[in-house]
């Protein structure tokens, strides 16, 4: 297994084809679905479909992370949206299993994301958004270093509400390594 990079509690990998069903569970888990802003339900195919992309890292760098302790995946971040010119992109997390909250794996997964994307891929911005009911990311995406840009008011319908969403950046400048 090729580990991309090593973090405390987590360790980035490439996608494998044997990743399916996680990523179909994780990505039809309920919980997850709603701070991601997911409002439908996938199928297998469309999984394998995104696996076989992340894979080929069709304009986007996308890995699986795991724990350190025992290689059991936790989850999958992703740098997509990628734009050369402006050295600019957007970078998204999800934690398949809502027992894995809490635990350190997505802020330890953010950080090597952030210095994959300032170091390996030499971007000069990486952007996120977050959605205002979910403070627990908010909270470790500004330790990680990235600031309050904005807020897109009203931009998701959830449960019979709307939800604004939050967007934060990070500058290479700003990234402490």
């Amino acid at each position: 297994m090729t580990k991309i990079l090593i973090g405390e509690r987590v360790f980035l990998r490439p996608f494998t084809p044997e990743d399916a069903e996680l990523v179909l569970a994780g990505a039809n888990n309920p919980d997850s679905a709603k701070l991601t802003g997911t409002q439908q339900t996938f199928v297998r195919e469309q999984v394998d479909a995104y696996i076989q992309r992340s894979i080929a890292g069709e304009g986007r760098a996308a890995f699986i992370f795991a724990d350190s302790a025992d290689d059991r995946v936790i989850g999958e971040v992703v740098i997509n949206e990628m734009d050369d010119i402006n050295r600019s992109a957007n970078l998204r997390i999800a934690i398949f299993d809502t027992a894995d909250w809490s635990k350190g794996y997505g802020t330890d997964a953010m950080r090597l994301m952030v210095k994959y994307g300032f170091e390996t891929l030499k971007l000069h911005r990486i952007e996120l958004g977050v959605y205002d009911f979910n403070p627990r990311a908010i909270r470790v995406y500004e330790k990680i270093g990235f600031k309050r840009e904005g807020v897109l008011r009203e931009v998701l319908q959830w449960g019979g509400a709307y939800h604004n969403m939050i967007m934060m950046s990070i500058l290479e400048w700003e990234y402490a390594g």
